[in-house]
């Protein structure tokens, strides 16, 4: 089974400032806010949706093909894709750009100050999905350049492959239509309850009016677990417990990964969602959003301890 994994790639660029922000702005000078922050160091990790869900899809057993821009900063990107046995034959390489980038400076109060280059993810992928045979494959089409997040679907609805819509924090940018259409005839739509609100408000429909468009609805809730739901269950899925909960940056995308996994094993909707708690629950036990790993019996150990509840 062919799985596109459609989104971005990026650097997270992660420094620690020992102080407090607060501590060195002045509130009657904050309209001429002139600021420099020393930090103690740098840390860099790799990033982005299409990534960190590729990532979660090899340590399930998978081969995904990931479909994104990347910069001219590319080789240590790549390096680490190879060593994981990820395809990069899909990416784009924009050699005029650097690669996406989040600068993400916390306080020891933990206030964050981010600044964010898109970089080479304001260019589409270029990836076409005519050489995808439409029976054997299925689609994620997750945070990214906006064209691909618009023109996947149609392509994948045209060509009759299963897609899965993740709209996550690119929904500010789209316009209510566009939307609409991009959910309609997607096999899932996943997103966390604050990104579901956002779906319903821009697009004035409800959670039922929203079932009519798509198969299914996943909710992911934090440390509450996920709500999965379609015309014929509303099902809740606890979080799998974690041994600690180092970082919780990424877990929404290795859910993604766990979910994908099952649902090219065959396995049904609820089953598939197990799979990702149990995913999620790996990725938050450490700092970074590719840095985790599990054996077979490590996840099935997992497995067993996921029960629902209706």
């Amino acid at each position: 089974m062919n799985i596109i994994v459609s989104g971005s790639l990026a650097y997270d660029r992660i420094m620690d400032f020992p102080g407090r922000f607060s501590d060195h702005i002045l509130p009657e000078k904050i309209h001429v806010l002139n600021v420099c922050f020393q930090v103690n160091g740098m840390k860099e990790k790799f990033g982005g949706t299409a990534g960190n869900i590729a990532y979660s899809l090899k340590l399930m057993g998978e081969n995904p093909v990931v479909c994104a821009a990347i910069g001219h900063d590319y080789q240590k990107y790549f390096n680490w894709l190879n060593k994981n046995g990820i395809s990069t034959e899909a990416i784009r390489i924009i050699e005029e750009e650097f690669t996406a980038g989040a600068f993400i400076t916390t306080d020891r109060g933990d206030n964050q100050i981010t600044g964010f280059n898109p970089g080479a993810m304001k260019y589409p992928s270029g990836f076409s999905l005519n050489q995808i045979n439409p029976g054997s494959a299925v689609v994620i089409v997750s945070p990214g350049n906006l064209e691909d997040m618009q023109s996947y679907p149609r392509a994948c609805k045209e060509r009759g492959i299963d897609y899965i819509f993740d709209p996550g924090q690119s929904l500010p940018v789209w316009g209510a239509a566009d939307l609409r259409e991009a959910i309609t005839g997607c096999r899932i739509l996943i997103t966390n309850d604050y990104e579901l609100d956002m779906v319903m408000q821009k697009t004035g429909m409800k959670k039922n009016d929203l079932l009519k468009l798509t198969r299914a609805i996943i909710t992911t809730l934090g440390e509450l677990g996920s709500n999965v739901t379609t015309a014929e269950i509303d099902v809740r899925i606890p979080v799998v417990k974690a041994r600690k909960v180092e970082d919780p940056t990424g877990a929404g995308d290795s859910y993604r990964g766990g979910l994908i996994s099952g649902l090219v094993r065959g396995n049904d909707i609820v089953e598939c969602a197990k799979m990702g708690s149990v995913c999620a629950s790996f990725a938050v036990e450490c700092y970074g959003t590719q840095e985790y790993s599990f054996t077979k019996e490590e996840f099935c150990s997992r497995m067993d301890t996921c029960r629902l509840s209706v």
